[in-house]
């Protein structure tokens, strides 16, 4: 994998000595993606410290777009690329999307229509209609390590096939956080 600043990364080394949440994407220009990482972003680091486990997203672009996608998203953990789709392929993620899947990301709140009219102008205005991967890739969700421990696999069957982020959270072991904007109402 590639960072922010074009370094090449060991994929074995993001979750080698530690526990790692590793969320693959489609692509940087996804509204689905983008709306998923938005709430990846809301997990406090002060969470995955006490839990020491590192949350990871990787996207299919080049690394130029990793730190555009994190000041859109407001996500300031850490994020790679797999500009070949390497890791993708090896873990079999497919490509195009399942007609035969009817699921809902509760992370997802744009209509399919305004998501992609977003999604769309995104694209339309960015450098030379760059698309940021292959646009057919879906993505999945690990928990992995430390070593090769894989805890958990999930791979996207569809665009709106992401693993609710509380569930990925409890099964990593960390706090779950309130995705509402609404207060937490505490009974007495």
């Amino acid at each position: 994998v590639v960072d922010a600043d074009g370094r090449k990364v060991p994929f074995g080394a993001l979750y080698g000595r530690q526990k790692a949440v590793v969320v693959f994407v489609r692509s940087f220009l996804c509204y689905t993606c983008k709306e998923y990482v938005e709430d990846l972003a809301k997990v406090p680091r002060s969470y995955l410290q006490e839990a020491n486990v590192r949350l990871i997203v990787i996207g299919q672009s080049s690394y130029h777009h990793i730190k555009p996608f994190c000041s859109l998203t407001g996500y300031t953990h850490e994020m790679y690329v797999d500009p070949q789709r390497e890791i993708y392929k090896t873990l079999g993620m497919k490509r195009g999307e399942g007609n035969n899947v009817s699921v809902q990301s509760p992370h997802v709140k744009s209509s399919v229509l305004l998501g992609s009219i977003r999604s769309m102008w995104r694209a339309m205005t960015g450098p030379a209609f760059d698309f940021q991967g292959d646009p057919a890739q879906q993505g999945g969700t690990l928990i992995l390590g430390p070593g090769n421990e894989v805890h958990f696999l999930h791979l996207d069957r569809n665009r709106l096939d992401h693993v609710p982020i509380n569930t990925v959270l409890q099964l990593a072991g960390i706090k779950t956080v309130n995705f509402t904007n609404r207060p937490e109402i505490i009974h007495i």
